[in-house]
């Protein structure tokens, strides 16, 4: 059982229904090069699980079904990792889908993948990338030593490829997360704050700035318990909730599959093992699965939720509402 679950399933948060799905959201594994304090999905180099060969060709069928789904999100763990990402991605592009890389950027420098940052620029992947900050004492200490720098190198490497690059058509983003339990600051201006910094520094270009909340699971859960923060980070999220937020989060028209090939209504239910609303002893295979069972279906909710809806409102891609008069924060936040 997740530690935090028992913590988070007793809710008020108001109810949701799915709209019509337009995004596959695949987890391809936990493995990951990395093992950052931040990580909701407790990933890292010991991780063993991963999307087979069978599950992908399960997705693929469902997509080939839903003529509604026009992109795929690959994350992980380091979605790299698995033997059969690029497999996947060369079948994604050719039905002409939109593919999202969520890229730690360090996996670019590991041995044996020198040459995916050129592959994923033959096939115009998108790149999410996380740098949870322009100051390296900050990555560092998030995401552990060296990973500043060897981020720099990989962001350098991508820009000479043409991302980030004005009319090239190759779309890097980049990713901010709080160094603690507290709210992302604005977008904009974090943004702007972003691009100064890491142009004037690095010579380093990028297309937007997400800014996402931390969410109360997993290994950052277990941390806010640890330290005694999880109840007055819960307080900080549901005093911060706006109803607005509501129309935008990403579950109306995301599915999240795990890496067996499991249904969730988001990324942190699937963490959570949160089945779909009315599957609570039973979970749903994407090879079980139809458009039809699936749209305007009820999403199943919970504490952390707030999350999503706080402050500016948090997704994967990003804040929900921009807010554009606070000055330039920091982010050391």
């Amino acid at each position: 059982m997740h530690a935090t679950l028992h913590l988070l399933t007793r809710t008020d948060f108001p109810p949701l229904r799915r709209r019509t799905i337009n995004t596959l959201q695949l987890n391809l594994g936990y493995r990951c090069n990395q093992s950052c304090l931040h990580c909701h999905v407790n990933a890292g180099p010991t991780r063993k699980e991963e999307m087979t060969p069978e599950t992908i060709a399960a997705v693929i069928a469902f997509i080939a079904a839903s003529p509604d789904i026009h992109t795929i999100d690959l994350t992980g763990g380091a979605p790299e990792l698995n033997p059969e990402f690029r497999n996947l991605v060369v079948t994604a592009r050719a039905r002409g889908l939109r593919v999202i890389d969520r890229c730690n950027l360090t996996i670019l420098e590991e041995p044996g993948f020198e040459d995916m940052a050129g592959f994923l620029a033959a096939h115009k992947v998108e790149i999410v990338a996380s740098l949870p900050c322009y100051s390296q004492d900050n990555v560092d200490k998030q995401r552990g030593d060296g990973v500043f720098e060897a981020s720099i190198r990989s962001l350098q490497k991508l820009n000479a490829l043409g991302y980030g690059k004005t009319q090239s058509g190759l779309v890097l983003n980049l990713v901010y997360n709080p160094q603690g339990p507290n709210l992302p600051p604005p977008q904009v201006a974090l943004e702007a704050d972003y691009k100064r910094h890491l142009a004037d520094e690095f010579n380093i270009v990028f297309n937007q700035l997400f800014t996402i909340t931390n969410m109360p699971i997993q290994r950052f859960g277990s941390t806010l318990i640890s330290k005694g923060q999880f109840n007055s980070y819960m307080a900080t999220l549901r005093a911060a909730h706006r109803d607005e937020n509501l129309e935008q989060v990403m579950c109306r028209n995301l599915l999240s599959i795990d890496w067996q090939g499991y249904v969730f209504d988001c990324d942190f239910n699937q963490q959570l093992g949160l089945a779909l609303h009315g599957k609570t002893d039973a979970r749903l295979h994407i090879s079980e699965a139809t458009m039809m069972r699936l749209d305007e279906m009820p999403i199943r909710v919970a504490d952390h939720c707030y999350g999503c809806t706080a402050g500016q409102g948090s997704s994967c891609g990003g804040a929900l509402e921009q807010e554009t008069t606070a000055a330039a924060p920091s982010c050391g936040i």
